[in-house]
C-alpha cells in the first residue's frame, strides 16, 4: 500500500486538509516526525559505533540502521542511516522477507529476530540483519533494525573475504529467520548455532550485546515519538518521507530524455580460472516519469563467490539513480516507486543457490551501478559522472602471534580505498569508496595495534586519474609490510580495464594492478629504505594481478598479459613480505584542452600530473622541476597556446 492515489498530485499541492486527512497529522507535526526518523536511525548507529570491538565496525562503520512501518502498510522503510549504502536497498526487502517467513503474528515485545542469508535478506552471510518490532498497545506498528557486519560466521576462510569459494556450503553460516531474544531474553539455541560456528567470539558477543541495545533505544524512541504524537502522526511520518522520495525520484526522471540507452560493465574473471570474463548489460527504457531497466543480456552466475543477489542488484539500480538524478531527498522505499527491473535468475547480478555462492557481492552489484553511469551518459550530457575506481580489491590475511593468539585483518591493507569520478561540478575525489559504499577508512595506527604488519605507503600516483575538464581522481597506491607469518586472499576483480571511464569528452583514468614482493625481492629493513615506485622495482615482483609485461612486470594495458588474481588462491609469505596494490584511475569529465592552464600548473606541483603529462594529456606546457622546486613551477603561456591550438594525441 503506496498510500499515492494519484501520483500526478504533488504533495506540496495538498491543503491543510488533504495533507492531515492522509498523512495523520498537520504539516508540521508530520515533518517534525519525519525528522525525528532520521534522528532515531543515527542515534542508533553512533551508538553502536562508539562501542563496537570489531575492526570491521569500529574502523569501516560496516553497518546501517532502518525504521519501517507495519505489515498491512507494506513495511515502508521511510529512514535509513549515512552510512553504508549496500545496504539501503537491501534491508527493506530483507526485513519483509525474513518476518513474512518468520509470521509477523509470532513475533512478541522484547522480542529480537534475525537472518543472515543472502538470498533472503542480501549482501553475505557475515551482514547479519538484526530486527526489532515495535509495539504500541499491543499492536505491532514498527519494526527498527541494523544490519552488522560479523567479523565471523564461519566456512573455509577467516573472515571469509576470498573470491574462490564455489558454494554456499564454503560461504559460512546461513541463519534462517529465527530470535536471537525472546522476551529480551537470549535464546541460547540460536546463541550456540552462532558461536559452535564462528570464528573471534570474543569480539562477536560483545558487538551483538552491544547492536541489541542499540535497537532497544531506537524502540524506546519510536514508542516515546508515538505517545508524543499519536500513532496517526508516527504512521503518517513514515507514508510521508516514502511519498517524498517517490515524487522526487519521478520528478528527477522527467529530466532524462525519453528513450533507449545501453551500457555495459566486466568483470576479469572468477575464482577458478581465468577462461570466464563476465559481463554486466543493462537496456534502459525511460517514458516520462518512470524508468525500466533491463539486465536480460548479464552474463551467467559466476562459478565462484563474486556474485550478487537479487537484492544486491536492486540497490545498485536505485543507488545509480539515486547518485545520478536525485542526490539531496532522502533514500526511502518510496525511491522505487517510478523504477521497473527485469532481472533474470542465475546471472552473475542475481545469483542463485546453492552454486551461485555470494559473498564479494559489491563485485556484482558495483559493475550494474558503473553499466548505469555508462548507459545514461550520451542523454545526461554535462549532468554525467565519470566511473570510480570499481573493485575494492580487498584483502583478507590472518595467522597467529607468537604466543599463539590468532589475529584476522580484512579490508585493510588492499585496494579498498581509491579515486572517484569527475563530474560538471569539479575535479574528483582521491581517496574514498566505490559508489556504492559510504564508509570510513581504517586509522592505520590502528591497523598496526592489531595486526602484525606496517603500512608503509599510501600515496597518489602521478598521470593515473583521468584528464578532463575536472580531472578524475588519482590511482592510490598502498605497501603493507606484513611482520609475521600469514597466509592472504587477494582479489583484484577489475585490471583488464579501466573502470574509471570519461564522461563529456574526459578521458579514462589508468587499470590498476597488484604485487606481492618477499624479503629476496626487496628488503626493507636491510635496505633501510621503502621500495621504489619507480619501473625498475617490479622485476623482482610476483604479480599476482593486472595486464603486465610478462619480463618487466611493469602495467602494459596495450600489448602486457594478464596476470590471473587467484593464480595463488591463498598466498602464504614469511617476515618481509611487501603487498602492493594500485587501483584503478577515476574518470575526467569534460574536454582536457578546456581545464585552466592554472589548475594543471596545481596538478604538477601536488603530484597529480607530471610535466609530461600535463603537455600529453591537457596541452599545458610546464616548466620547473616539482620535486626540487614545486613552488617554483610555471605555465609557459605562449608554448600552451601553441600546443592547444596544433592538437593533442
Amino acid at each position: 500500500m503506496t498510500h499515492e492515489a494519484n501520483v500526478s498530485e504533488r504533495l506540496r499541492d495538498l491543503d491543510e486538509a488533504a495533507f492531515a486527512a492522509r498523512y495523520g497529522a498537520d504539516r508540521f507535526t508530520v515533518s517534525v516526525l519525519a525528522n525525528r526518523l532520521q534522528y532515531v536511525v543515527e542515534h542508533m548507529c553512533s551508538g553502536l559505533l562508539t562501542n563496537a570491538f570489531s575492526l570491521i565496525l569500529r574502523d569501516w562503520y560496516d553497518f546501517a540502521a532502518t525504521v519501517s512501518g507495519p505489515p498491512e502498510s507494506g513495511y515502508p522503510m521511510s529512514s535509513v542511516s549515512n552510512s553504508l549504502a549496500v545496504f539501503f536497498g537491501t534491508m527493506a526487502d530483507g526485513l519483509r522477507n525474513t518476518v513474512e517467513e518468520f509470521g509477523p503474528g509470532e513475533l512478541a515485545p522484547g522480542d529480537l529476530l534475525i537472518c543472515n542469508d543472502p538470498y533472503r535478506t542480501g549482501t553475505h552471510v557475515n551482514d547479519v540483519l538484526f530486527i526489532r518490532p515495535v509495539f504500541h498497545d499491543d499492536r505491532l506498528v514498527s519494526f527498527v533494525s541494523l544490519r552488522a557486519h560479523q567479523l565471523d560466521m564461519g566456512g573455509v576462510v577467516p573472515a571469509g573475504f576470498s573470491a574462490t569459494k564455489r558454494d554456499v556450503y564454503e560461504t559460512g553460516l546461513v541463519l534462517a529467520p529465527q530470535l536471537l531474544y525472546h522476551n529480551e531474553k537470549p535464546v541460547r539455541s540460536t546463541f550456540n548455532l552462532i558461536f559452535d560456528n564462528a570464528r573471534f567470539g570474543a569480539l562477536l558477543l560483545p558487538d551483538i550485546k552491544t547492536i541489541h541495545q542499540n535497537l532497544r533505544l531506537g524502540e524506546r524512541l519510536i514508542v516515546e515519538s508515538i505517545e508524543r504524537y499519536g500513532l496517526p502522526a508516527f504512521l503518517g511520518a513514515i507514508r510521508y518521507r516514502c511519498d517524498v522520495s517517490a515524487e522526487s525520484m519521478r520528478d528527477a526522471l522527467e529530466t532524462v530524455p525519453d528513450g533507449v540507452y545501453e551500457g555495459e560493465e566486466q568483470i576479469d574473471c572468477d575464482g577458478v580460472d581465468d577462461s570466464v570474463e563476465y559481463r554486466v548489460r543493462v537496456r534502459i527504457t525511460k517514458v516520462g516519469r518512470d524508468i525500466e531497466v533491463d539486465l536480460g543480456g548479464t552474463s551467467p552466475q559466476a562459478r565462484t563467490s563474486i556474485n550478487a543477489s537479487v537484492l544486491d542488484t536492486k540497490t545498485a539500480v536505485g543507488m545509480a539513480l539515486k547518485l545520478l538524478l536525485d542526490p539531496a531527498t532522502p533514500f526511502t522505499s518510496g525511491t522505487y516507486r517510478p523504477i521497473d527491473i527485469v532481472l533474470p535468475p542465475g546471472t552473475v547480478a542475481s545469483a542463485v543457490p546453492p552454486d551461485g555462492a555470494v559473498f564479494l557481492f559489491w563485485e556484482g552489484s558495483g559493475p550494474v551501478l558503473l553499466a548505469i553511469f555508462r548507459a545514461l551518459a550520451d542523454a545526461l550530457g554535462e549532468r554525467a559522472v565519470a566511473g570510480d575506481f570499481g573493485s575494492l580489491s580487498i584483502h583478507n590475511a590472518n595467522g597467529l602471534l607468537p604466543d599463539g593468539t590468532p589475529w584476522v585483518t580484512t579490508a585493510q591493507c588492499g585496494g579498498e580505498h581509491g579515486p572517484w569520478g569527475a563530474t560538471r561540478h569539479g575535479d574528483a575525489d582521491n581517496y574514498s569508496v566505490p559508489y556504492l559504499a559510504n564508509n570510513l577508512d581504517p586509522a592505520t595506527e590502528a591497523i598496526e595495534s592489531d595486526v602484525p604488519v606496517v603500512v608503509l605507503r599510501k600515496e597518489y600516483v602521478a598521470d593515473t586519474g583521468g584528464a578532463g575538464t575536472h580531472r578524475g581522481g588519482a590511482a592510490v597506491m598502498k605497501d603493507t609490510l606484513w611482520l609475521a607469518p600469514a597466509e592472504h586472499w587477494s582479489s583484484p576483480l577489475h585490471t583488464k580495464s579501466s573502470s574509471g571511464f570519461g564522461v563529456h569528452g574526459g578521458r579514462s583514468g589508468a587499470a590498476g594492478a597488484t604485487w606481492l614482493f618477499d624479503k629476496e625481492g626487496f628488503d626493507v629493513a636491510g635496505n633501510a629504505d621503502l621500495l621504489g615506485i619507480d619501473d625498475s622495482v617490479y622485476a623482482s615482483s610476483t604479480p599476482v594481478a593486472g595486464v603486465l609485461d610478462p619480463e618487466t612486470h611493469v602495467r602494459d594495458l596495450d600489448n602486457g598479459r594478464y596476470f590471473y588474481f587467484a593464480s595463488t588462491p591463498r598466498w602464504c609469505t614469511e617476515p618481509g613480505a611487501i603487498f602492493r596494490y594500485l587501483t584503478n584511475g577515476g574518470g575526467g569529465w569534460g574536454d582536457p584542452r578546456r581545464r585552466d592552464p592554472e589548475a594543471v600548473r596545481r596538478d604538477v606541483r601536488d603530484g597529480y600530473v607530471t610535466v609530461e603529462g600535463a603537455a600529453s594529456h591537457y596541452g599545458v606546457v610546464v616548466t620547473g622541476d616539482p620535486e626540487s622546486d614545486p613552488e617554483g613551477v610555471r605555465v609557459d603561456h605562449e608554448a600552451t597556446s601553441r600546443l592547444r591550438a596544433g592538437g593533442m594525441s
